[in-house]
């Protein structure tokens, strides 16, 4: 995907903001973006970090869309994705939910499922437990090691 494919005028990273939560495989759409805002200063304004939690994030997505009349197509939401392996990420544009329920909540506030994804694999290759048994745990140091390097790959297409 090229730069010039994309037209991304809002970036939005979602997890859970309760500082709980900081630092989990859950919270990989909020690093990301944190990690953009240091990385890609002109594109700052333009990220968000959801302020709530990641299972009701719709609404607070559609509100900065309208505040700054933007429509859906131009939405890059980043998220963890425990279907694609850690140090992995995939870019998608309008796509199913797969049962991520910060993704189920953004398409039922929006009406539409036409917006830009930015899925973060989160998911060791020798972890077989179901997604919700890990993805509220902390990451480890080598881990953040593995999702900074796929961050600093991730934002080429934005850049």
């Amino acid at each position: 995907m090229l730069a010039s494919q994309l037209d991304i005028r809002l970036i939005f990273g979602i997890g859970n903001a309760d500082a709980a939560y900081h630092r989990t495989y859950h919270n990989v759409g909020i690093l990301m973006a944190e990690y953009l805002k240091k990385s890609i200063p002109e594109r700052a304004n333009q990220t968000h970090i959801n302020k709530g939690f990641m299972n009701v994030v719709g609404k607070e997505v559609a509100r900065a869309l309208k505040k700054n009349h933007i429509a859906p197509t131009h939405l890059l939401v980043i998220h963890d994705d425990s279907d694609i392996p850690l140090g992995r990420f995939k870019l998608s544009f309008d796509r199913n939910s797969a049962g991520h329920k910060g993704i189920e909540s953004i398409i039922q506030s929006l009406k539409t499922k036409a917006f830009w994804r930015l899925r973060i694999g989160i998911r060791a290759l020798r972890n077989t437990r179901p997604a919700e048994q890990f993805v509220l745990k902390r990451i480890t140091a080598a881990h953040l090691k593995q999702l900074e390097t796929v961050f600093a790959s991730a934002l080429r297409p934005l850049q």
